[in-house]
């Protein structure tokens, strides 16, 4: 079947026409680095025309980025190649047909991961909507995470009925997952190595033609679409699982009265040869759209695709206990913060609340899956009161955001630090507890990101994820 493909593809040549469809925290680095790339000629990005996303057509074609976190070099290049005319945005999906090869980078939760159910809603949108348009010999590439067997399953099933198409005979299809970390969004995709999975081998040296360009010191893996599906959630519940085990140790540090970071420093120096030992960071919990759910369609793979299981998987295996650790901090922030009232007499009920951080990363506006959001519930079902601030989110639903941060700790009986931002780090205790106007506030560090000591002799009650050196300190 590949070899009429091969001769189609032959006879349209290099990919000088690319489609983006997802413009977010993938799509749009990705489009600008393939506009910006001299073998191409043009890249339009394909965004819906909705409620919540349809500003962004007209933010892109003038050259303005929609994403508000610390992106360097981001908004430059972006207006460099609106500037060049070379990438432009538009809703108008039926310029697909214009297109040699189409990408897309659509977000891929799970509707509830107590049972494994992906929700592939907007994932099957984009591919209808690619689907209608789709001409002979065209590349089509996944860069969404998905469960194993989604490309040569679902994706191939609806781009071909929408089409009228076939996959490996009139079109090439592949998954070729992001590996991309907000904050440094154009250098991971130009650096990282690149997975490039095709259904069969002509589209897989296809879709190896279109990243090739864009990429600098990282190189192609080529492998089959399946694999490369197992790949990209694979290296994600591994994330996940090593900052659950330094999760866990993090407490255990803090049952026994020891500092974790000494703990950690003392790990991370064995090195040499044959030696690996890649510890992370402890938190106030996970977030974002990845590694939030990755381990579940990973899971999932594994269950669609090898049938009746007789091994521990599902919640039971390794990787689900590493979700449930993971999903357990934000309720130990809450632990941590009535502890932390106790101290001073105090309950959650009445108490004021000043939450730092409602971005799930630093420097970012991403606020998917943020942790915050379930510590902000469970103090307010205790009857506290608590106020967000962020200094790059502008709105959340149902959630008032803050810039103010003075305004914010105005008042507050607690201050609790759930996202690194580099604002919070340079907090000043004295500052901090004049506008609070309590003799000993709380302080609940969920990043490391305060001096302990610091605060604990401007006379605040501290209290910190894996400090068990300092969290029953003297109140000063």
């Amino acid at each position: 079947m590949s070899n009429g493909l091969e001769s189609i593809i032959g006879e349209i040549g290099p990919i000088q026409n690319i489609g983006v469809v997802g413009m977010g925290y993938v799509g749009i680095p990705a489009a600008v680095l393939f506009a910006d790339a001299p073998a191409f000629k043009s890249v339009r990005g394909f965004q819906r025309n909705s409620p919540s996303s349809g500003y962004k057509v007209a933010m892109l074609n003038r050259g303005e980025s929609p994403l508000k976190g610390e992106e360097p070099g981001l908004e430059d290049l972006l207006g460099k190649v609106v500037g060049a005319g070379k990438f432009r945005c538009t809703s108008d999906f039926s310029e697909i047909a214009e297109c040699d090869a189409v990408t897309l980078a659509i977000q891929t939760p799970f509707k509830d991961p107590k049972d494994l159910i992906p929700d592939f809603s907007a994932l099957i949108e984009g591919l209808r909507n690619v689907g209608r348009y789709l001409t002979p010999g065209t590349l089509v590439v996944l860069e969404s995470t998905v469960t194993p067997g989604t490309t040569g399953g679902m994706a191939r099933e609806i781009l071909e009925a929408e089409s009228g198409l076939v996959a490996g005979k009139d079109f090439a299809l592949a998954h070729a997952p992001e590996r991309v970390m907000v904050g440094r969004l154009l250098r991971n995709i130009q650096e990282h190595d690149r997975i490039v999975g095709g259904i069969d081998d002509v589209s897989t040296r296809r879709a190896m033609e279109l990243y090739a360009p864009v990429l600098t010191t990282g190189t192609i893996i080529p492998m089959t679409a399946t694999a490369a599906e197992v790949t990209k959630t694979a290296e994600n519940a591994f994330r996940d699982l090593q900052i659950a085990a330094v999760n866990q140790l993090a407490l255990h540090c803090e049952a026994m009265g020891v500092n974790v970071y000494d703990v950690r420093a003392g790990i991370d120096s064995l090195k040499g040869e044959g030696i690996t030992r890649a510890i992370l960071w402890p938190g106030a919990g996970v977030g974002g759209h990845c590694l939030t759910k990755d381990s579940w369609h990973l899971e999932r793979g594994a269950q669609v695709l090898g049938g009746d299981l007789w091994y521990p998987h599902g919640a039971e295996s390794i990787f689900g206990v590493a979700r449930k650790i993971n999903e357990f901090m934000p309720e130990h922030m809450v632990h941590l913060t009535v502890e932390g009232l106790r101290r001073v007499g105090k309950t959650p009920e009445g108490a004021n609340v000043a939450l730092l951080g409602w971005a799930f990363i630093q420097n970012s506006d991403d606020t998917r899956n943020t942790p915050a959001e379930p510590y902000l519930a469970a103090m307010e079902e205790a009857g506290a009161t608590v106020r967000v601030h962020d200094p790059f989110v502008d709105e959340y639903p149902g959630i008032e955001v803050s810039r103010d941060l003075e305004g914010t700790l105005a008042g507050a009986d607690v201050v609790t630090i759930f996202t690194g931002h580099h604002h919070y780090v340079s907090l000043d205790p004295a500052r901090v507890k004049e506008f609070s106007g309590r003799e000993h506030p709380i302080i609940v560090d969920g990043r490391n990101v305060v001096d302990p000591d610091a605060f604990i002799r401007a006379g605040f009650i501290y209290k910190g994820i894996g400090r068990g050196d300092k969290n029953s300190h003297p109140v000063r």
